[in-house]
């Protein structure tokens, strides 16, 4: 089997995915990319997290080839496809239908600086992409668009979708973006939150450059 170690880690964030209730079901899906070799693997399609095993976890070429595994892919995978194509700062992208995330998204509100956490999207907002059916190429093409300068994206009517570097970090921001997202909820209904201002969100930008990676252990 291979790309044994990366499939044995989706499979251990497929079930962080549901014990950090950022997703329910078999909603959602993880992906990471191997840039050299220009393959993609991803979770399958609706198979329960808890029995998942790695050799469900499909491995894919860039023109949707199933290389290895068992399953049939997400169908979701063309989001994921995009970000591996068009962006080099993107090798694990992971969606999610969190619920204070998806509820902005439903109300298809971008996520705002109502915290500085905010930041580790990338920007000093969280824009929320276009509608479109899930599983399409116009889904992907929305996302990537909304998602321009940016590692984090709401999916209109539908959920969240992070990136980064590597999976520890893609998880880390889907877990920090519906922190804030709830935040945002909870002070709406509470009246009108203040807003950080650009110029502080410009100072967390750069703070986020090294401080709030995670360094996975060894």
């Amino acid at each position: 089997m291979i790309f044994e170690k990366e499939r044995e880690q989706i499979v251990a964030y497929g079930k962080k995915l549901i014990q950090s209730n950022l997703t329910k079901g078999t909603g959602g899906n993880i992906s990471v990319y191997f840039r050299e070799e220009q393959f993609m693997a991803i979770t399958p399609s609706g198979i329960d997290y808890f029995k998942l095993n790695p050799e469900d976890i499909v491995v894919m070429d860039m023109d949707g080839k199933v290389v290895d595994g068992n399953q049939k892919p997400s169908s979701e995978y063309s989001m994921h496809k995009v970000f591996y194509e068009r962006r080099t700062d993107i090798n694990a992208v992971i969606h999610v239908h969190s619920t204070y995330a998806t509820t902005l998204a439903c109300m298809n509100w971008e996520l705002p600086a109502v915290h500085y956490l905010v930041a580790i999207s990338g920007g000093k907002n969280v824009r929320c992409a276009k509608y479109a059916t899930f599983g399409t190429k116009e889904l992907a093409e929305n996302a990537y668009e909304a998602m321009e300068d940016r590692q984090a994206v709401l999916l209109a009517n539908h959920g969240l979708l992070t990136g980064a570097n590597d999976l520890p970090n893609a998880f880390n921001k889907a877990e920090e973006i519906e922190f804030c997202a709830e935040i945002y909820c909870r002070t709406r209904a509470l009246g009108q939150p203040k807003i950080l201002a650009d110029e502080e969100m410009d100072k967390m930008l750069g703070l986020f450059q090294s401080y709030g990676q995670v360094k996975e252990k060894k």
